[in-house]
């Protein structure tokens, strides 16, 4: 489902990032009148006004990051950890026996 704000439609699988960086940090899940559901990797489902979207271009929402609430932030900001964290281990230990 697809709804239209002033900016363009926004379509449930659309990738979500910040300002205009270069990294995904969620999909947006659900489309409502006033609002999104935008999945967070390691954080989950939050609900983003639509007045925090500054753009959609391309299948790519953009959200003002001054219009979001300090949880959905603090999960943006963790959103990579696991993926930063299994390329920080050049050798792993091996698993216990």
């Amino acid at each position: 489902m697809s709804k239209t704000n002033e900016i363009g439609p926004i379509e449930v699988g659309y990738d979500v990032f910040v300002h205009d960086g270069d990294v995904k940090v969620g999909a947006v899940r659900a489309v409502h009148d006033h609002s999104l559901v935008v999945y967070v990797e390691n954080g989950g489902d939050f609900s983003v006004a639509r007045h925090a979207v500054a753009e959609v271009v391309e299948g790519k929402v953009v959200l003002r990051c001054d219009q979001l609430d300090a949880a959905l932030k603090r999960a943006i900001n963790h959103a990579h950890d696991a993926e930063d964290a299994a390329a920080g281990v050049l050798y792993p230990e091996p698993p216990a026996d």
